[in-house]
């Protein structure tokens, strides 16, 4: 029948006449085993899967009584086994996760074994939405033209995926053009609750998931318990083995009140991530309830859910309740499916927001709605909030403050600096006003733009260059605004801001307002479902007539899509050197994201992005300056185009309807042709080429042998890098643009390929010997041991010679010389990239020494066989007086176990030594385990081997 060592298996009424079985947790508190009904809802939900799959094997009874007595206040430091129903990946992590089982089907079919037997045991849904680029913008055309240049970059990479397609029997793709993952996993994967077939009838559980992508925890806002991990940790899952973590703690924040009158859900989202950063809930769940998480719709609580990444914690949950059920059943699923969703819940006893009290949080926090104010975030950290009318006076504050380590600013800025540049190479006159000038005083902007005339519309291509529009009278300066992009899934999943957003354009066109030609703008939709609901309620045409026109379906510009500026504005840039901003409606805003040559970039809500837009620039008082002058020449206001709750609850009434998103989600084949025209290789085992500059064979699995190789000390070891703190996985393995200077650009034109089909770093994970010299070749990354130098460059000792990182790299291994990283706090912030942690083992580091890592980051790289080291607090780097000509030896880890200390000796260059304690940050039995076996991949593929005799 199924696993029950417990006895817990009931049914109940699954609705329209149909009876279900479930896995009955209050059965369970009623045995005595622990005090179920008190846990969070978001541990509950991982206490089903660990009752489900409990076999004596993978998931043991032990395991059931450690979580069923999880502890608020105290959690046991036990590993948790929790087997995900299914997974989501999307292409920039899915690509090369397809890569590495490709690979190991190569490995298998080597050893003369079947290759079948690498094959994915839970479903899998790949959903292409990171490779569309903002090439072509303001018009008509641009999606299209958009269209036809990714298909015409990504083709290899795209029959690789149509290969797996035909692979794997339990592998999907929803191709190019429909939406980002996590929108069309909110709109159309999740299901809520799942089934499977057994002897006695249908055995129901809820729909839980990891994702390749760490704003897999968007899902949350249905009531989904999931959240990022890196690819081959992904990879594991698929194959079988359950998803470790240490029981976390539980942050309950209690919501009450309701936002005020011109506050948006992305007010509230970036709110609540300055306010949780603060409280350090990194590797925490954190859990919403009260009233005030009650009154929010699922999209207002996705979007509070999709930046867990950016507060820190695993996931940002809300429990299930009517909204819920209302949300499912507004979007399309089926009757059927959704009673199913309903009704298991209730007998879980798991329905409904809980109110303070009724569960045991290990941290309580409160927030009141009405205290959000209208915000935005940056310059380049998503927790760096800054209420809206207080941005012109931080923007000029922070372009005066002295640059220091990990600063921001100009060196040699003055107020009496002249900052106003012409792009035909004259100046004006203008000169800064004071930092402290009072709110709402009449003052003159940093840089005076004039708004010289309206976008050029036309449907000609060959009209239509990648930057139409004219500059040779445009003035640039600090502050100006060169892109202004509604992307990204936090918001463009809501349609309360994107109907905002339209709104407000509508009032601005019919205003006689223009966006500065400058102005990069763009529209990229979380789904196809966003375009019928602005057309339906014909607000697009008014974000057009701004030139927001969509120019995809994707991730665009928050993952670094944002394509090329103007040549002129580009080169005006780094003559001038010039501290121009980005305004986006993304969730990530870390340095050389966005655009490697904008140093400023800002998140915020969609309705925000096309008023700054409008106004052209950032040093603005939003709240008393005007945004610009109406067709009669009067002042305009932010508070004369913002559109009321009232307004948009109106338009909201007609937006939406279920038939809608199943038409869209009905058939993805006939809706695409080009992905249709798409050649598709077949076969078990992957046909390499050799000639391919997108997918390669990846060396982890060169030489392999079914016992894995002895750990080994480390001895005298030189630094590759030393950097400050929040270095994110962008700063270590950049998803954007790549110079044609770097070692990956250099490698590129090596093998025939113009720079003009460069393509992205995120495009080519495919390929180790593109993404291992891209590895730490961010344009804004410090390595400290080159002061005052930006970029992924390093010093190699002993005669201390400068010279890219890879370079280096290069003849240390040729040397048979370990390297080691040196970081501080916040170690590899930002997203799940798993090419942070392969491309830092390939140069060969050894070990990662930091203050503190993110939590996506140190899995990975223990995943990838590379050792996480913490200094003891109050020490790093800085207070060691490191600067990189030092060596580094490690005793101690040639027997690891969790936690463990391990001495870390460093010798000088004088010959002095010194040695200081450092943590093994392996922190689970399974990671000794992995290490011990060279990586995760290493460790599964025996693992299936073995059990396959």
């Amino acid at each position: 029948m199924t696993n029950d060592p417990f006895h817990t298996l009931e049914t109940f009424d699954a609705g329209g006449g149909r009876q279900g079985w479930f896995h009955s947790l209050p059965a369970l508190e009623k045995q005595g085993v622990g005090p179920i009904s008190r846990l969070p809802v978001s541990i509950r939900i991982v206490l089903e899967s660990v009752l489900r799959n409990c076999d004596g094997k993978r998931v043991a009874e032990k395991d059931v009584h450690t979580l069923a007595n999880w502890s608020a206040k105290n959690p046991a430091n036990e590993e948790i086994p929790f087997v995900v129903a299914r997974i989501v990946l999307q292409d920039f992590t899915g690509v090369p996760l397809l890569v590495d089982l490709a690979a190991m089907r190569s490995a298998v079919a080597r050893l003369g074994r079947d290759a079948k037997m690498i094959e994915p045991l839970v479903p899998v849904d790949l959903v292409v939405d990171h490779s569309v680029q903002v090439d072509f913008y303001g018009s008509a055309l641009a999606l299209q033209l958009n269209m036809d240049l990714e298909f015409k970059r990504n083709r290899e990479r795209y029959e690789l995926l149509k290969w797996g397609q035909q692979a794997y029997k339990t592998f999907g793709v929803v191709p190019p053009g429909i939406g980002i993952v996590h929108q069309v996993n909110l709109e159309y994967l999740a299901k809520g609750v799942l089934s499977a077939d057994i002897q006695a009838g249908k055995l129901y559980y809820p729909d839980t998931l990891v994702g390749t992508d760490s704003h897999t925890t968007m899902i949350n806002g249905l009531g989904v318990v999931g959240w990022g991990v890196g690819g081959i940790e992904a990879e594991a899952g698929m194959l079988g083995q359950p998803v470790y973590f240490l029981t976390p703690e539980v942050v309950g924040v209690y919501l009450t009140g309701a936002l005020r009158e011109g506050v948006t859900a992305t007010d509230l989202v970036l709110h609540i991530t300055q306010m949780l950063r603060a409280k350090k809930v990194v590797g925490k769940f954190v859990e919403f309830y009260g009233p005030g998480a009650a009154s929010l719709a699922v999209t207002d609580r996705a979007t509070i859910g999709n930046m867990a990444p950016e507060y820190g914690a695993t996931m940002g949950f809300f429990p299930i309740d009517a909204e819920t059920v209302w949300y499912l059943r507004a979007t399309g699923r089926t009757e059927e499916q959704v009673s199913a969703f309903e009704n298991y819940f209730k007998a879980q006893g798991l329905f409904g927001v809980p109110d303070r009290g009724e569960i045991d949080y290990s941290v309580d926090l409160d927030l009141d709605l009405a205290v959000v104010h209208p915000s935005v975030s940056g310059p380049k950290r998503p927790q760096d909030r800054i209420e809206l009318p207080a941005l012109k006076e931080t923007f000029m504050n922070l372009l005066h403050k002295p640059v220091q380590e990990g600063g921001y600013g100009k060196p040699t800025a003055t107020t009496d600096e002249k900052f106003a540049v012409h792009l035909n190479g004259g100046s004006k006159e203008d000169e800064l006003p004071s930092a402290d000038t009072k709110s709402c005083d009449t003052v003159e902007p940093l840089n005076k733009l004039e708004m010289i005339s309206n976008r050029p519309t036309t449907d000609r291509v060959e009209d239509l260059p990648a930057s139409p529009f004219p500059t040779a009278d445009l003035q640039l300066g600090h502050g100006t605004v060169l892109i202004a992009a509604i992307t990204s899934c936090t918001n463009t999943s809501n349609p309360s801001v994107m109907l905002g957003a339209g709104l407000l354009a509508k009032k601005a066109v019919e205003l006689g307002l223009r966006v500065n030609p400058a102005v990069k703008t763009s529209l990229g939709p979380g789904s196809r479902v966003v375009s019928e609901y602005l057309n339906s309620t014909g607000l697009q045409p008014y974000l057009d007539k701004l030139g927001f026109q969509v120019v995809g379906y994707g991730c665009t510009t928050c993952i670094g899509n944002s394509g090329p500026l103007n040549r002129t504005v580009e080169d005006s840039i780094s003559e001038h050197d010039l501290i121009t901003a980005a305004v986006l409606s993304g969730n990530r805003n870390f340095e050389a994201r966005i655009h490697q040559n904008i140093k400023a970039n800002f998140l915020m809500s969609p309705p925000l992005v096309v008023a700054f837009a409008l106004a052209g620039r950032v040093d603005i008082d939003m709240e008393c300056d005007p945004i610009g002058k109406d067709g009669q020449g009067n002042d305009v206001y932010l508070r004369d185009l913002w559109p009321s709750l009232k307004e948009v609850r109106d338009v909201m009434k007609s937006a939406l309807s279920p038939e809608l998103f199943r038409r869209l989600y009905r058939d993805f084949a006939s809706q695409n042709p080009k992905w249709n025209e798409i050649p598709s290789k077949t076969g078990d085992v992957y046909q390499w080429d050799p000639e391919s500059n997108y997918i390669a064979e990846p060396p982890f699995f060169a030489n392999f042998s079914m016992q894995p190789a002895p750990v080994t000390a480390i001895a005298e070891a030189r630094p590759l890098g030393i950097f400050g703190d929040s270095v994110t996985t962008d700063h270590i393995s950049p998803a954007g643009a790549i110079k044609a200077s770097s070692p990956a650009g250099k490698y590129l034109i090596s093998r025939g390929v113009q720079q003009d089909d460069f393509n992205s770093y995120g495009s080519r994970r495919g390929n180790d010997q593109v993404m291992t010299r891209g590895t730490f070749a961010n344009v804004r990354i410090k390595n400290l041991m080159v002061p005052g130098v930006e970029g992924g460059v390093t010093k190699h000792y002993p005669d201390a010679t400068q010279m890219p990182i890879y370079d280096a790299a290069v003849k240390y291994q040729a040397d048979g010389i370990p390297l080691v990283i040196l970081a501080g706090l916040e170690y590899g912030t930002g997203s799940s990239r798993d090419w942070a942690a392969k491309g830092t083992l390939l140069l060969g580091v050894r070990a990662v020494v930091a203050a503190s890592f993110e939590r996506i980051h140190r899995s990975n790289l223990v995943g990838m066989g590379v050792l996480p080291l913490q200094f003891a607090e109050g020490t790093d780097a800085k207070t060691l007086g490191l600067d990189g000509s030092e060596t580094f030896s490690f005793s101690g880890i040639e027997e690891v176990s969790p936690g463990k200390t391990v001495l870390m000796t460093i010798k000088r260059a004088t010959g002095a030594t010194e040695t200081v304690p450092l943590r093994l940050r392996i922190d689970t039995a399974i990671e000794v385990d992995y290490y011990k076996h060279g990586g995760i991949l290493p460790y599964v593929l025996r693992q299936i081997l073995s059990a396959a005799k």
